[in-house]
Order: C-alpha cells, then sequence, then structure tokens
C-alpha cells in the first residue's frame, strides 16, 4: 500500500508552478474525438484521471501520445464500441462520452460514471438534457448500463434545474452536431467552460454565451480537428496558497490567472492573510493573527466547492470561531473526522455546517483520504502539523494535483510517498 508521508513544520519558499486545470483538461480530451483526425492538446496535466480517459480513447481505437504536457489525439479510426464498467467507473469525467459519441454517432452504450464519493451524484440534468435533444435513453438498473440512441438531435430549449457544470459540457457537446439550435438556461458559469467552448468553435462549433448563464449553441454538421491550451488549475493554485498562508516565506504560486480565484483571495483578504498579486503570480507568506470568517461554496464566480476542504484547514488556525457551510455536495465533510484526531476543533452542526473554533496546534496522525479535495486538506493539515502525519487512499489526491509530491519538496516540504507491506 502507498501512503503519503509527511513530517510538518517546514516552511515553503521559492516557486510551485500551477499544471493544467484537471477540470478543463477532462472534458478537453474526449472532446477532441467529435472531430476526425488528429487534435492537440498542450499544458494537459499529470493526473491520474488523465491516464484513466486515455484508456477510454483506446478502447474506442483512438490513438493518443503524450510527450510532456502535449496530448495528440488521432480519431482516424475511431470506432464506437460499449464503454466497459470498469473504464467507466474509474472517473467522473467518463460521463462526457455520452454526449460526445451521442452528438457523434447519435448512440452511446456505456455504464454509471464514477469518481469521488462526496455526495449524491445522479447525472438525470445530463439525460432530461440528451431526451430534450431527442434522444431515447434505456437504463438496465441491474447492471448500471445506460444506452443513448437517436435518429437525429434537434436543437431545443433546456433548463438546468441546477447550474451543473457537467451537464451544461455535456449538452454542449451532443447540441453542437444537432440540428438547429440549442439554448442553455440556468447554464454554469465555470471558467473552464469558456476554454471548452474555445475548443469546440476552434473545431467548427458555433457556441455564444459560455461563461453566462445562457448558453447558445447552433448546431454543424461535422467539427474538425484543431488544437488547444488548457487553462491553469485555479483548485491546484487556491490549494497551494492556502498552504503558503499557512507556511508560506515568500512562497510564488505562479503560471495562473489571479482574476480566476478572487472569491479565494477575498476570504484570505478577510482573514489577514498577507499575499502580493503580480500579473501572472501570486506571492504569499504566513500570517499570524488569522481573523476568524464564515465561508460558504457556492458556484462561480462564488467560493468554489473544490477549495472548502482545504480552507477548513486554513481555518482551524484562526482566532475565533469560523463556520463553513457547504452548499454544493452533501458529503465534503467526510474529512472532518481526521481533522479532529490531529486536534482540529471541529463541530459538524450537520453535513452542510461546521463549526470550526480556533487556532488549534495539529499533531500528526495515520488519517484516510476519502476524496480528492479532502485529501489535499489532509495534506495541507500534515504540512502544519508537529510530528509525522501518514496519509492513506492516496489515489484520490493523485487523481487531480499534479506532481504534488515534487512540487511541495521542491519548496521546501518533507513529504514522500512509501510503501508498506499491508
Amino acid at each position: 500500500m502507498k501512503l503519503i508521508k509527511i513530517v510538518g513544520g517546514n516552511t515553503l519558499h521559492g516557486q510551485i508552478h500551477i499544471g493544467g486545470a484537471k477540470n478543463s483538461a477532462v472534458a478537453l480530451i474526449p472532446a477532441a474525438i467529435l472531430a476526425t483526425g488528429v487534435s492537440k492538446l498542450y499544458n494537459v496535466p499529470n493526473i491520474s484521471d488523465r491516464d484513466a480517459l486515455f484508456d477510454i480513447m483506446k478502447e474506442l481505437n483512438v490513438d493518443v501520445k503524450m510527450e510532456d504536457s502535449v496530448v495528440t489525439i488521432d480519431s482516424t479510426n475511431i470506432e464506437n464500441k460499449t464503454i466497459s464498467e470498469f473504464l467507466s467507473k474509474r472517473l467522473r469525467a467518463s460521463y462526457y462520452f455520452m454526449g460526445i459519441l451521442l452528438g457523434k454517432y447519435k448512440h452511446v452504450e456505456m455504464y454509471f460514471p464514477g469518481g469521488c464519493n462526496i455526495g449524491s451524484r445522479p447525472i438525470d440534468l445530463h439525460l432530461k438534457g440528451f431526451e430534450a435533444l431527442g434522444a431515447t435513453i434505456t437504463h438496465i438498473e441491474d447492471t448500471h448500463k445506460y444506452i443513448l440512441d437517436a435518429e437525429k438531435l434537434t436543437g431545443a430549449h433546456i433548463k438546468l434545474d441546477f447550474a451543473s457544470v457537467g451537464a451544461t459540457i455535456n449538452i454542449m457537446f451532443a447540441a453542437s452536431l444537432a440540428e438547429g439550435t440549442t439554448v442553455i438556461e440556468n447554464a454554469a458559469k465555470e471558467i473552464e467552460i469558456v476554454n471548452i467552448a474555445d475548443f469546440l468553435n476552434k473545431m467548427g462549433a458555433k457556441i455564444t454565451g459560455a461563461g453566462t448563464s445562457e448558453i447558445t449553441i447552433e448546431g454543424v454538421k461535422e467539427l474538425k480537428p484543431t488544437q488547444i491550451e488548457v487553462m491553469p488549475d485555479r483548485i491546484e493554485a487556491g490549494t497551494y496558497l492556502i498552504m503558503g498562508a499557512l507556511l508560506g516565506d515568500n512562497l510564488e504560486v505562479c503560471g495562473i490567472d489571479p482574476s480566476h480565484i478572487t472569491a479565494l483571495l477575498d476570504k484570505l483578504k478577510e482573514m489577514g492573510v498577507n499575499y502580493q498579486i503580480k500579473e501572472n503570480s501570486i506571492i504569499i507568506n504566513k500570517t499570524a493573527d488569522l481573523k476568524a470568517i464564515n465561508v460558504t461554496s457556492l458556484v462561480y464566480p462564488g467560493f468554489p466547492t473544490d477549495l472548502g476542504q482545504p480552507m477548513s484547514v486554513l481555518l482551524t488556525q484562526a482566532k475565533g470561531v469560523s463556520l463553513f457551510e457547504e452548499t454544493i455536495w452533501e458529503n465534503r465533510m467526510q474529512h472532518v473526522e481526521y481533522l479532529n484526531k490531529m486536534g482540529a476543533n471541529i463541530v459538524l452542526k450537520d453535513n452542510a455546517h461546521a463549526l470550526i473554533t480556533g487556532p488549534t496546534k495539529l499533531k500528526g496522525a495515520p488519517i484516510n483520504a476519502t476524496d480528492l479535495r479532502g485529501g489535499a486538506a489532509l495534506v495541507t493539515a500534515g504540512l502544519i502539523a508537529e510530528g509525522t502525519t501518514t496519509v492513506s487512499n492516496i489515489e484520490y489526491i493523485l487523481r487531480g494535483y499534479e506532481n504534488i509530491i515534487n512540487k511541495l519538496k521542491n519548496a521546501g516540504a518533507n513529504i514522500e510517498i512509501i510503501e508498506t507491506e499491508e
């Protein structure tokens, strides 16, 4: 079994360079097969979710090559096969193949997607969107297999019950090759959606309104191969900035767009954190006398749900009582048990509200990552804890943080991956 071992207390200094956005890359990689031919993606992060998507592409007879951070995808010989249950369940983003293959072939067979257990994660909004475009959906409950068919896809007006990022992107994929015009109302506004819409438009799609609550897609007959650069990962950047607020000694988080993380920066400022914004980087220092604040996760441009768990660690070091409220997923508090084991004073009012009293001194302990961002929170806790922390279930963390061990080690952390016989 592999563990992350951390000896806490070291300051973080120098530079940490941010990779491409996980939440953008996991949609851009499969999107390339909407066109037949060779497409290239630049600044693709080295994460295990990327590798899982590559395995699905290979199952569809798509040739994928990776050199440094450049991915070349050749879909010339693509075959529309059933995506196996094993591959579907490896990651949540496998569901993007539903919209892509439905748009391209009007037929998809795959299984319910996997991913982190952070709450009920139905795909109802995706399926309702596909049905509005003209698809017939068969769900085989015993096996959780889905079969989607359509004689043709026709543009429709689709109002999402919730501003779901995944559903917004998936409907964009299918609608790009539908007949007529599709309007997505109450669309998610995350900046990653703009990156994906730019890629589709470079392919020949006609999408307007990405980044707003109403997106219009005028269907086209075919899309052509092209290239795109994956935007910087604002969640990775935010995680390292939170670490820097706890341990930074002029730590510079590089290769980012500060405008993408204004909600986090506003909260750090409210706490009294010392940081300096430059054009493409932020310099941050450990701050004494952090102020307790309230943090509520919201859809973009509000405070990101993916930073709530790492932020809760920072709140353990603030003077007074902070409220951490999660409004997106109902299982975002699974990490709290382990923070309390390390010495935090966190009281869960329910699955959505945590009262965090600080500052508390954390001590190293064996702890367990229960999901991707919760795992990042536990690594953060290990970095400030006295003594040694070991984190198990590290697969969750490696799903979404590119080279996290080396990046932290190069910045001064005492951190490594070890293997045990268990």
